[in-house]
């Protein structure tokens, strides 16, 4: 009698001779055709809901545990050899979406700008340019940085540091004071950084710089011009308590920061800096169209001290636009510190012993 089995699919007899083994089952030629496919790689006859390729490439379980891996972007399947693994990013990606990803890569060259992203309601915007160093040039560090600064909103971008010995350049899109103090997660990055080994003021190649939109200072060119005059005079006249602020000593700002020389009135203290043609590497630097930028501050991860910075920063672009060339030139140090009253820049200038005699304590800053 002509041997016969039972179909597993279809629970018919036919024919061994018919039979087609899946793992263990056997099916008839009607129902393996219907339900089975052969693997490309190697024959083997699986389910077609077991196909791990897709349409046009029919791959088993073991052959893609094997000799394949799926792309994390589109999900595409890639052999392995084809497979990409950017350093800077921890995913494995095919080719296309790799060289979508390779123009996005975290760290941006130094001269970088993307097109702006204006936060906050207001015309004063800062931009700050926070440089940390220590931790790596590393893309995946950088990620980290980005997941911290940017899950709202598209807060910072990131570019490698021509001062820097190993670190990063941290850059804000422009923001009120405000955004500043309440919208961006400057605790989150700044904790990142520090859990990461970078360090910022104890580094001692990293600075604090703040871009000042111009309209910061008035809607129209003159009036631009006159406050910024002021905010120079404000800059120099105050040298001696400004560099205390700052943290910096005097030959790191002679290098990356360095004063113009103190005249008689703003409107000369204009035309003094912009004859002297001393480029970007000042105190004040006037060499860009829509900002100018104050760069005497040395960078920090201290949350507090970023505070009162941008808030000291805010009270200087207030004397120049609200005083008269006259007024300045009479105001005292004493004067200018009646107008502070947030609590972070007392207690910064108590820390430097800028708003009175007695020290406080104070943390370590990174």
């Amino acid at each position: 009698m002509k041997s016969i089995f039972i179909c597993t699919h279809c629970g018919e007899k036919h024919p061994r001779s018919e039979c087609f083994r899946v793992g263990e089952d056997e099916l008839c030629l009607s129902c393996a055709g219907m339900l089975t496919i052969l693997c490309d790689e190697c024959q083997t006859r699986i389910y077609r809901e077991d196909n791990q390729g897709g349409a046009n490439n029919v791959v088993c379980p073991a052959c893609f545990e094997r000799y394949f891996t799926r792309c994390d972007s589109c999900g595409a399947i890639i052999r392995n050899e084809s497979a990409y693994h950017p350093d800077w990013d921890g995913q494995t990606l095919c080719e296309e979406c790799y060289n979508d990803l390779e123009g996005s890569e975290p760290i941006h060259e130094y001269n970088y700008t993307p097109e702006l992203v204006f936060h906050g309601k207001g015309l004063r915007h800062f931009g700050v340019e926070l440089e940390i160093d220590g931790g790596g040039q590393c893309g995946v560090n950088a990620g980290k940085l980005l997941a911290a600064a940017n899950a709202v909103a598209e807060n910072l971008y990131i570019k490698s540091g021509c001062s820097l010995d190993d670190g990063l350049e941290l850059v804000t899109h422009p923001m009120t004071l405000d955004y500043h103090l309440q919208e961006m997660p400057w605790a989150a990055v700044l904790e990142t950084a520090r859990s990461l080994g970078y360090l910022s003021h104890r580094a001692d190649t990293c600075g604090l710089h703040v871009h000042i939109s111009r309209l910061s200072f008035g809607c129209t060119y003159d009036q631009q011009e006159a406050a910024i005059a002021r905010f120079l005079f404000f800059v120099e006249k105050f040298w001696p308590e400004l560099l205390r602020f700052s943290r910096r000593t005097q030959g790191q700002l002679d290098r990356w920061a360095a004063r113009y020389g103190a005249k008689l009135t703003p409107r000369e203290q204009i035309d003094h800096a912009k004859s002297s043609y001393a480029g970007r590497y000042t105190a004040v630097n006037l060499t860009n169209s829509e900002t100018i930028e104050i760069r005497i501050f040395r960078g920090t991860l201290k949350l507090n001290t970023l505070i009162a910075t941008l808030q000291m920063v805010n009270h200087l672009c207030e004397v120049a636009v609200s005083l008269y060339d006259e007024a300045l030139q009479e105001m005292s140090w004493y004067d200018f510190l009646n107008l502070v009253q947030e609590p972070e820049l007392i207690g910064y200038l108590k820390e430097r012993r800028l708003y009175v005699n007695e020290p406080v304590l104070t943390e370590e800053d990174d």
